[in-house]
């Protein structure tokens, strides 16, 4: 995510109704990052249930409420599949809120 221009602004963000593994900013686009170890890319796609994309959502509506700039950001999910013996794989917004 730093080799394309964004911040690290926090990893493994966690509250009560969810974790974030990494949240990173560039201007006012926030990536919401999942990170997902799986064999192969379909598989790590997977593993983001419709229930862990709720509890994503949930923490990254808690994290946003305390940024004196929510209004002008703008939220993407992310997904970063991290393969064997391949570099990871970077999917830009892999699902919605």
């Amino acid at each position: 995510m730093r080799l394309k221009g964004f911040r690290i602004v926090a990893r493994r963000y966690t509250c009560r109704s969810g974790e974030i593994d990494l949240i990173a900013r560039r201007g006012h686009l926030v990536a919401i990052v999942e990170v997902k170890a799986r064999p192969s890319l379909a598989e790590a796609m997977d593993a983001v249930t419709p229930h862990g994309r709720r509890r994503i959502i949930a923490a990254t509506d808690h994290w946003l409420a305390r940024q004196s700039d929510h209004g002008r950001l703008s939220i993407r999910f992310d997904l970063i599949a991290v393969l064997p013996r391949r570099w990871p794989i970077h999917v830009p917004a892999a699902f919605t809120a």
